[in-house]
């Protein structure tokens, strides 16, 4: 059964950094592309980062693009999201997502994700 734990949530200061921890059992991520996402009170669900399956290139959001890091290590299933620099509008539940995707991870939307971890909370406060 295909599953995804995330990890390393918390509450920081602005400015501070946390590294989100993404892992995979049940499936190999060979061949996934993986996807982190965050969902605020009262606000959709948006895409923060991808890292494609078949050439490794990433994608970020405008809104966190230069601050934040994907990375993935197939071997130990895992997949990374740095974040530095965080302000509080980066508070939300984030999640991470894996998917087989034909083209780029950049042109994929969150409903075309269907395996999801249960997310883990980022708080930005001082």
């Amino acid at each position: 059964q295909l599953q995804l734990v995330e990890s390393g949530g918390g509450l920081v200061q602005p400015g501070g950094s946390l590294r989100l921890s993404c892992a995979a059992s049940g499936f190999t991520l060979d061949g996934y592309a993986i996807g982190w996402f965050r969902q605020a009170p009262g606000k959709e669900r948006e895409g923060v980062s991808c890292i494609s399956s078949h050439d490794g290139s990433t994608y970020y959001a405008d809104s966190v693009k230069g601050r934040f890091a994907i990375s993935r290590d197939n071997a130990k299933k895992m997949v990374y999201l740095q974040m530095n620099s965080l302000k509080p509008g980066d508070t939300a539940v984030y999640y991470c997502a894996a998917e087989r995707l034909a083209l780029s991870c950049r042109y994929y939307q969150p409903s075309e994700y269907g395996n999801w971890g249960q997310g883990t909370q980022v708080t930005v406060s001082s």
